[in-house]
Formats: structure tokens, sequence, C-alpha cells
């Protein structure tokens, strides 16, 4: 429900400021401000990208947990789209999320919002490998694979030579 509204709503407001702006400063002008404003929206979308993913490919080199770099990265991203398409409430809903203690804000207001569980972190230190996991409790007889096998090929003594699929 909220998209439908957005999808009605962000356009008449576009529309609303154009006309506003439009006969404020005149056609012209507000056409620069709008092919100014993706310009200058086009730059710093690269360039903090391009940081974001610096900082992503850090965290993924020393193990640490990626989510808020990127989460800073989609975020990034979607005020491209938002600099690249026309209008002025876009275009500042777009460079308030350049802003990074906007976007933290953002994030702080959506961690609040969300609740996850991990059960079980492989490689980390003190966490218990029979925690509860999606299908109940994990028990130790739940890694253990119970199997027969049969040696297929003899040993092969020391004293004997190539195989026969080498050259001597």
């Amino acid at each position: 429900m909220w998209l439908l509204i957005a999808f009605i709503a962000v356009p008449l407001i576009e529309i609303a400021l154009f006309i506003q702006v439009g006969g404020w400063i005149g056609l012209g002008p507000t056409l620069v401000i709008v092919v100014v404003t993706a310009i200058l929206g086009t730059w710093l979308v690269r360039s903090q990208g391009a940081a974001e993913l610096g900082r992503l490919k850090r965290s993924l080199n020393e193990l640490n947990d990626p989510t808020e770099p990127l989460a800073h990265g989609a975020m990034i991203l979607f005020s491209g789209a938002l600099l690249l398409t026309p209008g002025f409430f876009t275009d500042a809903i777009g460079f308030l999320l350049l802003v990074p203690g906007f976007r933290r804000r953002v994030m702080a207001q959506v961690r609040a919002r969300m609740s996850a569980h991990a059960s079980f972190t492989y490689g980390q230190r003190g966490a218990d490998p029979f925690a509860q996991g999606p299908g109940g409790p994990r028990r130790p007889s739940d890694r253990v694979i119970d199997a027969d096998y049969e040696e297929v090929t003899p040993p092969r003594k020391p004293s004997e030579g190539p195989s026969g699929w080498t050259r001597h």
C-alpha cells in the first residue's frame, strides 16, 4: 500500500515543485539546475560508491561482518537512481542519502525495526555447534555419517617400479 502511495505522491510533488521553481526562476534556469544536479550527483555517487566498495573489500578480507558497507552501498546506489531522476524532491532525498551521517541514521532506524538471530556461525570462537538449528536442536549424532567402505586398489609396495604409465 505504501508503495502505491509513493508512486502516486512522488510525481505529484515533483510536478508541483517544477511549477513553483519554474515560476520563480524561469524554465531555462530550472532545466539547468536539474541537469547540474544530475551531473554532480553522478560524480558524488561514483566517488562515494568507490570508497564504500573499498570498505566492503576490507571487511571481507578481514572476515568482518559486511552488512554495513553493503547497506551503505545499496543506499548510495539508490541515491544515484534518485539523482538521475529529474526532479527537486528526488534530488533532495538522493543528496541526503549521500551524507554518511544520514545513512547511519537510516541504518539505525532499520536495525531498530528488524531483528535477526544467527544460531551458529562456523569458525566463530565459543560458538556452540549443537545450538538450535532450523530443524530443531542439533545433537552430536546428527554430525556422524555411518558408512562402509572397501579398499579397491591394493597398497603399493615400495620395491615395485613405476605404474607403466610413465616413461623411464
